[in-house]
């Protein structure tokens, strides 16, 4: 279930990241009401899945979830530039998820 929350609070990142964008600095209220909102309940489940998963593994790939999924949201919805190195980038930090993932040590206890 760690793995579940963890995911879900990755995709949740991406969400409030999109929202904080949208929210003009805190300028604006519900931009601003939504980025808290998303923001509050990525780090709830990122904080049950440090209950079991080891904290450095959850971090990195919350982290990178959001790293990876905000760079692709900015690229399709905010037309944000779009690079063969940057898509390198990103594939480089999706790789590094993948290793997290299957290291030994990253699992759940």
């Amino acid at each position: 279930m760690a793995w579940t929350y963890l995911i879900i609070a990755g995709l949740l990142e991406i969400v409030w990241a999109y929202f904080m964008k949208q929210s003009a600095g805190f300028t604006r209220l519900w931009p601003s009401v939504a980025t808290l909102a998303f923001m509050g309940v990525s780090f709830a489940l990122l904080s049950l899945a440090m209950k079991s998963l080891p904290m450095g593994t959850a971090y990195v790939v919350w982290t990178g979830i959001g790293a990876v999924g905000a760079f692709i949201v900015g690229v399709i919805f905010l037309g944000e530039h779009l690079s063969p190195l940057r898509v390198l980038a990103a594939l480089l930090v999706l790789a590094g998820l993948v290793l997290f993932r299957l290291a030994p040590g990253g699992e759940a206890h």
